[in-house]
């Protein structure tokens, strides 16, 4: 019998969690079955348990899944060619956002959106969004500390201007959850005019 590659392995796995983000995405984490992912992930009952051991293992995946890489995406930004800024870093991260919904045909922002839902009842769920949100609120400081280097950053308190940041993400979420795929340059103009100094 040929061994399975790890590379096997892998390719399955994010075939099963790209149809439970599908399932999520339309009816959200408790409609949303094990038979469900089976049908629309076209693989065996044996085969998606082989990898989940159950709804709540797939849960966290995809928690996990939905909120991470933004970090990554941050810091390539602070360690990127300059003048960096606070709107160069958002601008990163809704460009990429933009990119996975158009990807996922919309899943992508809703599925976020019932991931932190999830934050709120399931404390392995919280765990998971807390350890992101723990690593964006350092990727924010890192490309704030550039910003801040690279003169395009106002005096002031980094770590609450790092969650403020933060928290302009889920805003494009939820607007593209609800409204459907939000420009992302428009997104991020409406940032920069909103914290440009006016010259009388």
């Amino acid at each position: 019998m040929p061994k399975v590659t790890d590379e096997h392995r892998a390719a399955r796995r994010e075939q099963i969690l790209d149809a439970a983000v599908r399932c999520v995405a339309r009816e959200g984490f408790h409609r949303t079955t094990m038979a469900q992912v089976i049908a629309e992930a076209d693989l065996s009952a044996g085969a998606v348990y082989g990898y989940f051991k159950g709804k709540p293992d797939l849960i966290k995946a995809i928690a996990g899944r939905a909120l991470g890489g933004f970090s990554d995406i941050l810091l390539a930004v602070a360690d990127g060619p300059g003048p960096v800024s606070p709107a160069t870093g958002l601008r990163a991260v809704v460009r990429a956002v933009e990119r996975v919904s158009v990807e996922t045909d919309g899943a992508f922002p809703k599925v976020a959106l019932h991931a932190w839902s999830e934050a709120a009842r399931d404390t392995e769920v919280r765990e998971i969004v807390a350890v992101n949100l723990a690593g964006l609120q350092e990727a924010w400081l890192a490309v704030l500390r550039r910003s801040d280097a690279d003169g395009t950053l106002p005096a002031g308190d980094h770590a609450a201007m790092a969650r403020v940041m933060i928290g302009l993400m889920p805003g494009f979420l939820v607007q593209s959850s609800l409204f459907g795929v939000v420009d992302a340059d428009a997104y991020v103009g409406g940032f920069e005019a909103l914290t440009s100094t006016r010259a009388d």
